[in-house]
């Protein structure tokens, strides 16, 4: 956002102008500008205020209008996204079925294994840390990270499975 909109969005906000702060934060000055007819200057004085308030007051309607759309705007937003996070975790869920009902041991058992990898990680970073040997933080870190990842998949993978067979036994 432009400094100056974010300026006199503050102004107009902290004005009780909250209509009209989000017309202009929903549409833009111009457009804003253009369905009232008024020019609104990016630092406007208290008289300024004054008739922006009485202006906000005329055209509360039109102004209630530009903030549901905005408000709709988000929502379609939120509801693509939710819709994207549905469908990966789907697809994920669908590539685990796949890979379990594959005759390669490989595919059937890469997920435990990637596990005990990373428990064998942590075990020897423990006793390389008893015996004073220095590890390099960022290995660490990164290992940590591999662990939430792959815990997190796993775990809460076999859970979603087990609540999607539940439901589907319904």
């Amino acid at each position: 956002m432009i400094p100056i909109v974010a300026s006199l969005l503050g102004t107009l906000a902290q004005n009780g102008l909250g209509l009209l702060s989000s017309a202009l934060q929903a549409k833009g000055k111009e457009v804003v500008e253009n369905a009232l007819g008024v020019k609104i200057s990016d630092n406007p004085s208290p008289e300024e205020v004054s008739k922006l308030r009485q202006l906000q007051y005329d055209h509360e309607e039109r102004l209630i209008e530009l903030g549901i759309m905005k408000a709709q705007a988000e929502l379609e937003e939120l509801k693509v996204f939710a819709l994207a996070s549905q469908n990966e975790d789907n697809n994920v869920t669908d590539r685990w079925k796949a890979d379990m009902g594959s005759d390669s041991w490989l595919s059937k058992n890469i997920r435990p294994m990637s596990l005990v990898a990373i428990f064998v990680g942590y075990f020897i970073f423990a006793m390389m840390s008893a015996f004073g040997l220095n590890a390099n933080e960022s290995y660490v870190q990164l290992l940590g990270q591999w662990g939430m990842l792959i815990m997190g998949a796993y775990f809460g993978g076999r859970t979603i499975e087990k609540l999607a067979d539940m439901r589907s036994r319904k």
